[in-house]
């Protein structure tokens, strides 16, 4: 078993057994084929199966499950394990394995101790031990969740007001991650926990016109503490559609819907600049049980912005909750003329559910294959998609294994609700190594991209 090739497998979710497959075979029953599989290097049948195990009161079996992969030294191994532990209330225990891997240099792993030791009473040796290292992004953040359970609020702010005087020159290198911007979000969120909620805002007020990140932390902090009136006026001059969002979700919770979908809305037109803000309008309404004019938001959308694939997936989907199929065809139909030529298939694709409800699954398949890419692997996975809805697993494993071994984890899905678990795995099983052997990386935990 190889750290690197773990890595590769679990990042890349090839050559592996996928979470979301391991799940289906312990609902299908198949419980004993992913403790089978965790004692063969597949990491996430383990990891289930070592879940399974502590649930069962089985903990040291469990642990022993999990032993070769942590014998790697592969950290997301060391991480799952800690977790594990801290759930069973072995602490020490968690702290142990973290606390080797912070000593031997593994550049993860102080974050993963400090905030361990942060939540079981060890919070002021934590900051201690991340004090030194103020100036890297993510220990710089877990240096302020921790200053807060050890009362040393004041102490992390003064360490970050040394960092915001600090000028980028060359981001991210000169600052390791840690901008005078990012340093400043920081502050804002020490001086709310503080109770200084106006300086807080005064504070991200300062940069909010240009940076997106504070924006976005402005309008959740104005929201959080209700501040109505200053998110309508954050709104009216964001373009970047937090405020807006913050705003509507505030009004809705409240039970004021129509201010809601006014603020969405506002005059000064954010749902015609922002085709997201468009989206979370439709939602709100289908929510509501206003589908139509759900529907009609999004219609006025997808005419301006014709090339926004997801807008028509979103617009096709709420044809299909409100049970206009054929209106939705339609619409479809007027694009398709509007543009000329043949669709190509990821907008074609939009239109096999339509037509299966309006029309019958058979229909919808039958169209399918008489577009010009209806014989690719990927339009097999929709014919799939629409045989398996109906009940017809049968039919969608032939489809899918003309293509074999693309679409592996749509087949495999198929196979195991067949029962078919043997043809599931060896097809799983073909394991996509990248070029060469084991590398000499020192952790073993760099992505493969």
């Amino acid at each position: 078993m190889d750290a690197t090739d773990l890595d590769r497998r679990t990042q890349t979710r090839s050559g592996c057994i996928p979470p979301e497959l391991v799940s289906r075979l312990l609902e299908r029953g198949h419980a004993d084929v992913v403790e089978q599989q965790s004692g063969r290097g597949e990491w996430f049948c383990a990891l289930a199966w070592a879940r399974l195990l502590g649930e069962r009161d089985r903990q040291d079996d469990a642990l022993e499950v999990l032993a070769p992969y942590l014998a790697t030294g592969w950290w997301t191994a060391v991480v799952s394990a800690a977790e594990l532990l801290e759930g069973w209330g072995r602490v020490d225990e968690a702290i142990e394995i973290t606390r080797v891997r912070m000593e031997a240099g593994h550049p993860m792993a102080l974050e993963s101790y400090t905030r361990l030791l942060a939540r079981h009473g060890r919070a002021d040796e934590a900051f201690t031990l991340l004090r030194p290292h103020i100036g890297e992004l993510s220990l710089a953040v877990a240096l302020v969740d921790v200053a807060t359970v050890a009362g040393r609020d004041e102490e992390a702010a003064a360490l970050l007001a040394l960092r915001a005087e600090h000028q980028c020159s060359d981001f991210p290198w000169c600052c390791r991650g840690l901008s005078r911007d990012m340093t400043t979000g920081l502050l804002a969120t020490l001086l709310e926990r503080r109770g200084r909620v106006d300086e807080a805002i005064a504070l991200l007020h300062t940069d909010s016109s240009t940076t997106i990140d504070h924006r976005e932390q402005l309008a959740a902090l104005l929201a959080r503490h209700g501040r109505v009136d200053e998110l309508r006026a954050a709104s009216a001059a964001d373009d970047s559609r937090y405020a807006v969002q913050r705003l509507a979700g505030l009004l809705e919770e409240r039970g004021d819907v129509e201010g809601a979908i006014a603020a969405y809305r506002q005059a000064d037109g954010a749902t015609v600049h922002a085709p997201h803000s468009a989206y979370d309008l439709a939602q709100l309404l289908a929510r509501h049980g206003r589908g139509d004019e759900a529907i009609e938001v999004l219609r006025v959308r997808t005419d301006i912005r014709t090339g926004d694939d997801w807008l028509l997936h979103a617009l096709s989907d709420l044809y299909l909750d409100q049970g206009r199929p054929h209106d939705g065809l339609v619409y479809l139909d007027a694009l398709a003329t509007a543009h000329e030529g043949e669709e190509d298939w990821e907008l074609y694709g939009l239109r096999l559910r339509l037509i299966a409800a309006r029309d019958g699954v058979d229909e919808a398949i039958a169209r399918a294959r008489s577009h010009s890419a209806g014989t690719t692997s990927y339009a097999a996975r929709h014919v799939a998609e629409l045989l398996t809805g109906a009940g017809r697993t049968e039919e969608a494993v032939v489809v899918l294994e003309q293509h074999a071994p693309a679409n592996s984890h749509d087949l495999a899905a198929c196979l195991i609700d067949l029962g078919r678990v043997e043809d599931a795995l060896a097809l799983l099983n073909r394991r996509t190594r990248g070029r060469g052997g084991p590398t000499d990386s020192r952790w073993h935990d760099e992505s493969p991209f």
